[in-house]
């Protein structure tokens, strides 16, 4: 199979390949063409446009791999998601996966392979399911209106509901379709012969299919009995889904050739709990999305317009005077260009409502970026006619390599600590 590689935002025109009609019906899914446009042209020509999306589309007739444009390899964006999740553990890739880098879904599917496999180890769960049967002993509940339709003057089938204490349950079922996905499609072949042997158990304790992935997942309710499956759930459904479902790192189209993943909206999970992680031992607060209603007023009628909501405020003390910072994550390179008019704006309001400054001070609104470690801070400030200053907006580079490659320990406080010094400082 061909494959073509491009970068975020790229363009490419891929000669001498025609689309057959399940291709065409996937790429002009509303869901997955907002993430990357994929256009006949005459002469068998493919024109390929990337947007802010990272991963990799598999058509019958070509493989297409977008790549991180600020990151170094999928591994890196995978390192992002796991971070974003909350995990520390390590994806042992070198012991898997050899002979080239894999791709992100295939680094995905090995994930799921191995949070199954722990689950295995640990013990599947079982739970009560209800289940109705036709039994020759009454168990659990007489069926009365099943027995007199079905059976009626029979007293050897009774129509019964009764509990069974069974594995067959969604927590398996989900962890089942997963790794089914994982051994039919991932690239490397130790990965797919570790997702068949684990599939083969897991299709043994859980034989139901699936179902609707949607109707699945939210209602699944993890607790001290299923907290260990966790991890697999959320991996399996960003397999499953070809990008995650709502709330989880993006919205995706339900299409598991496909795994596509916002940048935009992953650079927002990572930078939000960079920056609680930053704030441990500092005594400030790190608050995400916090929704203001009261800042845009209706004054004909007195009620909100509105709401403003920030990605993170963060709140706190210097000197025993209480300070209030917003800040807003942006998956934009502004280390060789100029802030956008739009997010100014956005940042100037914030700035001038919600932030709190020592006396004498413009409020100020920080903006954190990707880019280079290096690069300079950028600072822009809103200025009266009678040339004071209004509000201030301050851009902060944030180097991702180094914010992944620093382990644990000392390195990695000195990491965070440079990171809250340029955003707070």
């Amino acid at each position: 199979m061909r494959t073509v590689e491009l970068s975020e935002y790229e363009t490419q025109y891929v000669p001498d390949v025609r689309l057959g009609p399940a291709d065409r019906a996937l790429c002009a899914n509303g869901q997955l063409s907002a993430r990357i446009g994929i256009r006949e042209l005459p002469g068998d020509c493919l024109e390929v446009s990337a947007g802010a999306c990272v991963g990799v589309l598999r058509l019958d007739a070509l493989e297409i791999r977008i790549r991180p444009k600020y990151l170094g390899t999928d591994l890196d964006v995978l390192r992002m998601l796991e971070y974003a999740d909350g995990r520390s553990d390590p994806l042992d890739v070198s012991r898997t996966v050899v002979g080239g880098a894999p791709h992100l879904r295939d680094l995905v599917a090995l994930r799921v392979t191995e949070e199954c496999e722990r689950i295995l180890v640990h013990g599947v769960r079982r739970d009560y399911v209800t289940v109705e049967d036709d039994l020759p002993a009454v168990r659990g509940r007489l069926l009365v209106d099943r027995q007199l339709l079905r059976h009626h003057g029979r007293l050897d089938r009774l129509a019964c509901r009764f509990d069974e204490h069974d594995t067959d349950i969604v927590d398996n079922r989900l962890c089942a379709a997963a790794l089914d996905v994982a051994a039919r499609t991932a690239g490397p072949p130790t990965v797919r012969a570790r997702a068949r042997r684990a599939a083969a158990r897991f299709t043994r304790i859980a034989p139901t299919p699936l179902g609707d992935l949607r109707t699945a997942w939210e209602g699944l309710d993890h607790h001290r009995h299923n907290a260990h499956y966790r991890d697999a759930h959320r991996w399996a459904v960003l397999l499953l889904s070809g990008g995650g479902l709502d709330g989880l790192f993006a919205e995706g189209p339900l299409a598991s050739r496909a795994l596509l993943i916002d940048m935009n909206v992953l650079f927002g999970a990572f930078g939000t709990r960079l920056m609680q992680e930053a704030a441990e031992d500092t005594g400030w607060t790190v608050r995400e999305q916090s929704r203001h209603r009261g800042v845009l007023i209706d004054e004909r009628s007195g009620r909100s317009y509105g709401e403003v909501r920030p990605d993170l405020l963060l709140s706190g003390t210097v000197d025993g005077v209480p300070l209030r910072l917003p800040v807003d994550l942006k998956y934009k390179l502004y280390d060789d260009r100029k802030l956008a008019p739009s997010d100014l704006y956005q940042a100037a309001l914030y700035a001038q409502t919600l932030a709190r400054q020592p006396a004498g001070t413009p409020p100020c609104c920080v903006l954190i970026h990707p880019g280079d470690a290096t690069a300079a801070r950028r600072s822009v400030a809103v200025r009266r006619f009678d040339g004071t200053l209004s509000a201030r907006m301050r851009a902060v580079s944030l180097h991702l390599p180094t914010v992944l490659a620093a382990p644990e320990g000392a390195e990695r406080r000195e990491v965070l600590r440079k990171v809250w010094h340029a955003v707070t400082g």
